[in-house]
């Protein structure tokens, strides 16, 4: 897979990381729609923000950018998880499922 692919991925979680950080209105919005306890919702973004650090290693550590793409996975299918909990079928859900299915095809991908 490219690099710049995984650049551009990074890029993506780095600006999320950022929402979570600031948080954006639409970041609470949707951690109150599914009722994720505010006082845990610090996490999001250094988990973003290493995620982002393990993306954009890709070009010297695809080990690592391969191990990333499969915590990322592992995240975005309990970030579904809990809005299928919450029976939020909102487009944030859809975008969770959206981003578990690209960060597993990554995981799944086999250099060449």
């Amino acid at each position: 897979m490219a690099t710049s692919t995984y650049d551009a991925l990074g890029a993506y979680l780095a600006a999320s990381a950022i929402g979570d950080a600031i948080p954006l209105p639409f970041v609470t919005q949707v951690l109150d729609t599914i009722n994720f306890p505010p006082r845990y919702r610090w996490i999001f973004a250094p988990i973003k923000a290493a995620a982002a650090i393990g993306l954009f290693s890709a070009r010297w550590f695809p080990g690592l950018a391969r191990l990333t793409t499969a915590m990322l996975t592992v995240y975005f299918v309990l970030a579904v998880g809990f809005h299928a909990r919450a029976r939020d079928l909102s487009v944030a859900t859809v975008g969770a499922a959206a981003n578990a299915a690209i960060f597993a095809a990554l995981t799944a991908r086999r250099n060449r």
